[in-house]
């Protein structure tokens, strides 16, 4: 735990990341004291908490420090945080990590502190602009600390593409099987998102200013019909890609961290990933970008030692925490200083690349809902060919009036 003291050290300076001059209250201030036990419960995925795991190991070393404090870790997994925390805001854990995307109903239900001013230079310090905004509210105040990203990239057969053709999509069709799921909004967004697909505003936190496909919207539409019948697209959904990586009909496909293990012992010495293509329209060249989110360490402002609480999710969320979790279980880190770390790893050096140049920040405000089942439909309809060239400007037209229709509900 290289340096691990010297964070313990600072551990009255992180606390402060987590300042409670926000949240207005300094009548637990006793509880933090070395001569007061305190006891945190803290929340994660099952496979954080096992033997000699991540959140096991860093507990261990905060009590180094603060042999007051004791845990109790109970298994509720980020993507259900929202959901248990309010049942009662009151009993939900001291700490706990959950996904950017679940901000507004956490705020709304106040369960979750705001940070401090020290905080947010923290967070900053850390992370690209992309995740600095994943975990800033619609309130414009900032929620959690990252501690990994949530995006898509690419895998590849590097026995097939060479470094350069994988910067262009179309080039790589000329030369392999190259498969994509067309039928999800998440992955769909990846042809508009250059300048042709705008959430809520220059902020992406304006619900007025609405989605807004740009004037090369449908150029867009038709690269992608014609992208579909190119002999060399496969069509991904339900596992199809990393199906085709293991059998060796798929070249090249478009995934998460989450795969990487299964893709690096399917490819072999062939392994391979990088961020995402550029691609050519009749519009002109236009880069493929993916939403990027991320995955962060809360405390609950209910907490019956929120000082305590705040300094732990701050040690959680620190540099030499993300290390560890990367180390022990290979979670890719969202703080940028760790790249040399990683540098060995492709997936994870692609990931920071996407999160660099090519996403896009998926707003976390309520509005956003209103995406998701219109680009799922019209996802479905370039998937089963309904769309084609000659309709396809009055079938993006239609797309936008589906998101516009949506919004008024």
């Amino acid at each position: 735990m290289t340096n691990m003291k010297k964070v313990l050290g600072a551990g009255l300076a992180i606390a402060t990341m987590f300042g409670f001059a926000a949240c207005g209250s300094s009548t637990n201030a006793g509880s933090s004291s070395k001569s007061n036990p305190v006891k945190l419960t803290v929340w994660s995925a099952s496979e954080d908490q096992k033997a000699g795991g991540w959140i096991q190991t860093m507990e261990k070393a905060f009590q180094k420090d603060h042999p007051e404090v004791t845990f109790k870790n109970s298994v509720v997994a980020p993507p259900d945080a929202a959901t248990t925390v309010k049942q009662d805001a009151k009993a939900a854990a001291d700490v706990y990590l959950f996904p950017n995307d679940q901000i507004g109903e956490l705020v709304k239900a106040g369960a979750i502190g705001e940070l401090s001013d020290d905080a947010v230079k923290q967070v900053k310090e850390q992370n690209e602009d992309a995740l600095i905004k994943s975990v800033t509210a619609q309130d414009g105040k900032m929620y959690g600390v990252p501690y990994t990203s949530n995006t898509w990239f690419m895998y590849y057969n590097k026995s097939k593409f060479s470094k350069d053709d994988v910067k262009s999509l179309d080039k790589m069709l000329e030369k392999g099987k190259v498969a994509f799921d067309i039928g999800g909004g998440w992955y769909l967004a990846g042809f508009y998102l250059d300048g042709n697909l705008k959430f809520f505003g220059d902020s992406g936190m304006d619900a007025k200013a609405g989605i807004k496909l740009g004037d090369k919207a449908a150029a867009v539409t038709k690269y992608i019909t014609k992208f579909i019948q190119n002999k060399n697209f496969v069509m991904d959904g339900n596992g199809a890609g990393l199906a085709g990586i293991k059998d060796g009909t798929v070249d090249a496909y478009f995934s998460g961290s989450w795969d990487e293990a299964d893709v690096k012992k399917a490819l072999g010495d062939n392994y391979a990933a990088a961020a995402l293509p550029k691609f050519t329209t009749e519009a002109g060249e236009l880069q493929m970008k993916s939403f990027v989110g991320s995955k962060a360490v809360a405390y609950n402002p209910n907490s019956k030692a929120p000082e305590m609480a705040a300094k732990f999710a701050a040690f959680l969320g620190s540099k030499e925490s993300q290390k560890k979790a990367y180390e022990l279980q290979s979670v890719i880190p969202s703080d940028k200083s760790l790249a040399d770390v990683v540098k060995d790893d492709a997936g994870a050096t692609a990931q920071m690349e996407t999160i660099a140049k090519t996403s896009v920040v998926q707003p976390n405000i309520p509005e956003m809902s209103a995406y998701w089942d219109p680009s799922k439909n019209f996802g479905s309809a370039l998937a089963n060919k309904e769309i084609n060239e000659s309709n396809a400007a009055a079938k993006t037209a239609d797309f936008q009036k589906s998101f516009d229709e949506a919004l008024k509900k």
